[in-house]
């Protein structure tokens, strides 16, 4: 379980997350001048040096991604040149890519991010520019939300690459796409004119998810604990029925995944702060305030719990809570995790992420009722605290990842493994370095008293911060 430091503070980390910001900047300048676009996108690293996988393209956004949060926290504008010049050049594929479930990561990352910068003043303003921001996030949102199948009971989802039976954890992410999208006044148009609500099926769909990806302990199998998550959840094509869950990255079904696990966490903690910008009668229309909140926060209150009291002391999860190699170590939640045992490799990715959404949910929570997020931003704080030091920090010029000990997908047997060792350890993956940036941008930015962060317009900043 997390010792969590109930006393830290975000001020706290400044020093650090300013040292974190110092290593990244050489990362990003070394897979700018040396990885060759050619071979598809870069996704996670073999010997420090940062090369592709193929299984879909969603790690782009990323990168470039990566170096307009550099710019954001140093100001250095050749930063963002890299990510304005290479959102330009590769993304656009990326926005109407009707084929993965992906575009929360790869276009909120890039033209989503820019589109901030604009709305708050750190780029000029440029109406053409704008446009062109606008126009990509539009579009990504209402083809993002054409990859849908619909359920009983006024339900449906995205679904995954696998197919329409899919519903991938991860997915709870790309709604950022549908929300921007529904911000910036659009819709999607389907045959004869019809028009689709992008903040329906928004909702819609993180019902869904906390339907039958999440459990709440009200015996819904013999493997029902609160709080963990299924990585896929199978549906019946035919009549809409639930069949079973599934796990693609994850050891098993009825075991759970912990980067899953963290983008159900950050997902429906980013989307409370989403919900809080619309008024009681635009979400009336979709089942009112009260019961999509109440929804929202029970699933990310129960994952929540379920990190804390099943990650070891420190806040950094083993890549899957079931992985066979954990009864090997003993009482490992009771110490610090051990990215170089020969058992079971960790996972610092699901780290980063759920860092932030446990500082947001806490964060969230307290605007609700003080003091009732307590718990989850300090854990979130502790477990940022963790990953700003070695051995997760990479100090290393010569390592072009700036967060060590990432796992990609264990069993598939993808993810490098050092000569003299049994588990993977030591590398990176453009997740993780990106989501590590980001929860430092948004733990200085609450530091200093600057615009809270969120992925969507900072125009409703004030009434999210009050």
């Amino acid at each position: 379980m997390i010792t969590i430091n109930q006393d830290l503070q975000p001020s706290d980390l400044v020093d650090d997350i300013n040292r974190l910001w110092e290593h990244s900047a050489r990362k990003i300048d070394s897979i700018s001048r040396n990885y060759d676009h050619t071979r598809g996108a870069p996704v996670f690293t073999v010997r420090g040096a940062y090369t592709t996988r193929g299984w879909t393209e969603w790690t782009q956004g990323f990168e470039f991604g990566s170096a307009i949060l550099q710019y954001d926290a140093t100001g250095d504008t050749t930063m963002l040149d890299i990510g304005r010049r290479n959102t330009l050049e590769h993304m656009a594929p990326h926005v109407t890519h009707v084929g993965v479930h992906d575009h929360g990561f790869n276009n909120i990352s890039t033209y989503g991010n820019l589109l901030r910068l604009m709305h708050e003043g750190r780029i000029p303003e440029n109406d053409w520019e704008r446009h062109f921001y606008e126009l990509a996030l539009k579009c990504s949102g209402a083809v993002q939300a054409r990859r849908w199948t619909s359920l009983p009971e006024n339900l449906g989802y995205i679904y995954s690459f696998n197919g329409p039976h899919s519903l991938f954890a991860d997915t709870i992410r790309s709604l950022r796409s549908l929300a921007v999208s529904y911000q910036l006044g659009h819709v999607l148009m389907e045959e004869n004119d019809r028009t689709v609500s992008l903040l329906e099926r928004l909702i819609q769909h993180a019902r869904t998810t906390a339907r039958y990806t999440v459990y709440y302990g009200e015996g819904r199998d013999a493997y029902d604990l609160r709080g963990r998550t299924t990585h896929e959840a199978i549906f019946n094509r035919n009549d809409g029925n639930f069949r079973c869950p599934n796990s693609q990255q994850g050891y098993s079904p009825f075991s759970t995944w912990t980067r899953g696990l963290a983008w159900i966490i950050c997902g429906f903690a980013e989307e409370l702060e989403f919900l809080a910008t619309l008024d009681d009668a635009t979400l009336d229309l979709y089942g009112g305030r009260k019961d999509i909140e109440k929804i929202f926060i029970k699933a990310a209150t129960a994952t929540g719990d379920f990190y804390i009291a099943h990650t070891p002391t420190d806040g950094i999860p083993y890549w899957d809570t079931g992985a066979p190699g954990l009864a090997r170590l003993g009482n490992y939640l009771d110490r610090p995790a051990d990215p170089f045992n020969e058992y079971e490799p960790v996972d610092s990715t699901a780290a980063a992420i759920t860092a932030q959404g446990l500082i947001r949910l806490g964060t969230f929570l307290d605007r609700r009722d003080a003091g009732s997020g307590n718990r989850y931003r300090q854990a979130g704080l502790t477990i940022l605290q963790t990953l700003l030091h070695e051995p997760y920090l990479s100090t290393d010029d010569n390592h072009q990842g700036l967060l060590l000990h990432s796992v990609y997908h264990r069993p598939n047997g993808w993810d490098y493994i050092p000569e003299g060792r049994s588990v993977p350890c030591g590398e990176s993956s453009m997740w993780g370095d990106y989501h590590i940036r980001e929860a430092a941008l948004l733990t200085r930015r609450m530091a200093e008293n600057n615009p809270y962060l969120t992925f969507f317009s900072p125009n409703h900043t004030e009434r999210i911060a009050s």
